[in-house]
């Protein structure tokens, strides 16, 4: 019922930035907690940003300065600006969301809604 699709990855060199973009659709009432994770190869998937319904954001300590997620609720579409970006940042970045949504018959919630997933690779 709700499809989060993720664009803006790509090769960038150490120092450089990139702007990734979340669009959710479908049935959606309201979009609650928001925010992306990654997965470098071999490793587990972890939490780099998140934003709440009210804008309250969190951030992984490695990114914190660096990176700033922000939403667009009219859009229904999260944003993470990534700036100074290093090697160490090269990961799949998934998009998640917490979404309040239309089953067809009744409203129902959902926090783990996730997406394709966008490569950045980070090059020294």
């Amino acid at each position: 019922q709700v499809q989060l699709v993720e664009s803006g990855g790509g090769l960038v060199q150490a120092g450089g930035s990139l702007r990734l973009s979340c669009v959710a659709s479908g049935r959606i009432f309201s979009i609650n907690a928001i925010g992306w994770y990654r997965q470098a190869p071999g490793k587990q998937r972890d939490l780099v940003a998140i934003i709440n319904s009210g804008g309250m954001t969190n951030y992984a300590e490695s990114v914190k300065g660096r990176f700033t997620i922000s939403r667009d609720n009219a859009k229904n579409t999260v944003y993470l600006q990534m700036n100074n970006l290093k090697p160490e940042d090269t990961a799949v970045y998934y998009c998640n969301a917490d979404v309040t949504y239309y089953s067809g018959t009744n409203w129902r919630q959902r926090p783990d809604y996730w997406g394709q997933g966008t490569q950045v690779t980070v090059s020294s």
